[in-house]
């Protein structure tokens, strides 16, 4: 039997409220929660986060739009209210932040590594947010455990799978009829979540400051490298790639160059706890 999902949205006066946006608002308050916990277990003042966290929201949203307006070439797209790309809002709001560290002298390998821990939560409950709204699904799946998005956006419809993603779909099948297809928003939370529990075990680590980013990166990468194979997609510029998997492999990249670099404690690289 296949499953049919309904979006999550209450109009509230001339409001209206999303799944969504609840859920981004979720996700940059479990960022902020774990970074601010963490930052004082190691001996540091969390006072700065708040402002981190205003800089990330900015940065983010900034970021995951122009991304989509170069992604679709539709300048028009920058004022709507869908859009907003994983990977433009992750190098926005990594951007913003640094910026706000640099000047503020906080210490760029200090939060960077902080960060590395925060934001992977923060990404599995963000995540929900496109499965509330019926967004980011994947290719058609004939399974008991797939899911069909007739109110989604867009409905998987099978004209929507031809002429949106540049899915095949057979001539018999009318243009209207709602596919069934894989649930990718659900896998993502729950490999995002995994993969936090695997950060938190190593936020303890004996390594030099930022390389608990360099671990980040390398997770978030494979796993968005991962799920992109299984995702409704029309971007596959590169081959068999899609252009977030050809993103995934340069954070893939960026995450083992950090390791490596912020591998040993020295004078010059100091390790996860304040001294005296």
């Amino acid at each position: 039997m296949t499953i049919d999902h309904r979006p999550l949205a209450y109009e509230v006066g001339p409001l209206m409220i999303t799944g969504f946006g609840l859920a981004v608002l979720a996700a940059f308050v479990v960022a902020q929660i774990v970074a601010q916990n963490e930052l004082k277990r190691r001996g540091y003042s969390p006072e700065p986060v708040g402002d981190m966290i205003f800089a990330a929201v900015v940065g983010s949203l900034l970021g995951a739009k122009l991304y989509f307006v170069a992604l679709t070439g539709d300048i028009d797209t920058l004022f709507s209210r869908g859009g907003f790309v994983f990977w433009g809002g992750l190098i926005g709001g990594i951007l913003a932040v640094t910026i706000l560290v640099m000047r503020r002298k906080l210490g760029f390998w200090r939060i960077a590594d902080v960060a590395g821990l925060s934001i992977m939560p923060a990404y599995a409950v963000g995540r929900t947010g496109c499965w509330a709204v019926g967004d980011d699904y994947g290719r058609p799946w004939d399974s008991p455990l797939a899911v069909r998005f007739p109110e989604g956006a867009p409905p998987s419809t099978a004209q929507n799978m031809q002429e949106m993603f540049g899915i095949p779909v057979p001539a018999d099948v009318p243009p209207n009829t709602v596919l069934a297809v894989h649930p990718t928003q659900l896998y993502e939370v729950t490999m995002a979540f995994i993969l936090f529990l695997i950060l938190w075990r190593l936020r303890d680590h004996k390594h030099a400051e930022g390389w608990l980013m360099g671990v980040y990166c390398v997770m978030a990468g494979v796993e968005r490298f991962i799920v992109e194979f299984f995702r409704a997609k029309d971007d596959r510029f590169f081959g068999v790639l899609t252009v977030a998997q050809v993103i995934a492999l340069v954070f893939i990249a960026i995450g083992i160059a950090v390791m490596a670099m912020r591998s040993r404690v020295t004078p010059e690289a100091r390790g996860i706890y304040a001294t005296a």
